[in-house]
C-alpha cells in the first residue's frame, strides 16, 4: 500500500478542523456563529473564512441560515467531538505519560488532532485507561518508564530501535 497517499484521504484538513471548531465553540459562547465571528475567533479575513467555509458546507458539515447564521450539521458535529477529543488524547499521552513539556504536547497534539483515525484513537483511550489504572501492572510500567534509561548504547547493532542508524541523532536528540 502506498502509505503516503492516506494524508489526502482525510475528511477535513487541519484549517478546516479549526474553522468547523470555531463554529462550536462560538455557537457554546454566544448561541450563533457568523462568518466574522469566526474570522475574529480565528484572527483571520473574513475573506479566508467564506473561502474556507465553501467546502464544509458542501461537505455537509456546516449549515447556514437565511440570516447567515451558521451551525454544525449532525455530522459536523460529530466530526469537531471526535476531533477535540483526540486533541485531548493525544495532551495526555505526550505530557502525562510521555513526559512532553505540556505547551510542546498542546501544540503537537492541535497539529496531529485531526489526522489520527478513530481506531488509534480508540486504542489511546484504551491505552490511557490501562497506564493511569491502579492495576499492578500499570503501576510497574509507569515506575518502569519513570526510571527508564533513555541514553543511546554505545553500537546502534545493540539496539532494537535504531539498527538502521541513532533514531535520537536524526530526530535531534542526543545519545
Amino acid at each position: 500500500m502506498e502509505t503516503w497517499k492516506e494524508f489526502d484521504q482525510n475528511i477535513i484538513t487541519h484549517s478546516a478542523a479549526h474553522h468547523l471548531m470555531a463554529v462550536d465553540d462560538l455557537i457554546h459562547q454566544f448561541g450563533y456563529a457568523r462568518v466574522s465571528d469566526i474570522a475574529r475567533e480565528l484572527s483571520i479575513t473574513r475573506g479566508s473564512v467564506s473561502i474556507s467555509l465553501k467546502p464544509l458546507k458542501e461537505a455537509g458539515l456546516l449549515l447556514q441560515d437565511e440570516n447567515k447564521h451558521l451551525r454544525l450539521s449532525e455530522r459536523g458535529r460529530q466530526l469537531v467531538a471526535a476531533i477535540k477529543t483526540k486533541r485531548v488524547l493525544i495532551q495526555r499521552l505526550l505530557s502525562s505519560v510521555l513526559g512532553v513539556d505540556p505547551t510542546q504536547a498542546e501544540i503537537d497534539a492541535c497539529k496531529m488532532e485531526h489526522l489520527v483515525s478513530n481506531a488509534t484513537a480508540q486504542r489511546m483511550v484504551s491505552f490511557l485507561k490501562f497506564v493511569e489504572s491502579d492495576q499492578d501492572q500499570a503501576r510497574r510500567f509507569r515506575e518502569c518508564w519513570a526510571a527508564f534509561d533513555p541514553s543511546c548504547a554505545p553500537s546502534t547493532n545493540s539496539c532494537a530501535s535504531c539498527s538502521d542508524g541513532c533514531m535520537a541523532e536524526r530526530v535531534g536528540g542526543t545519545n
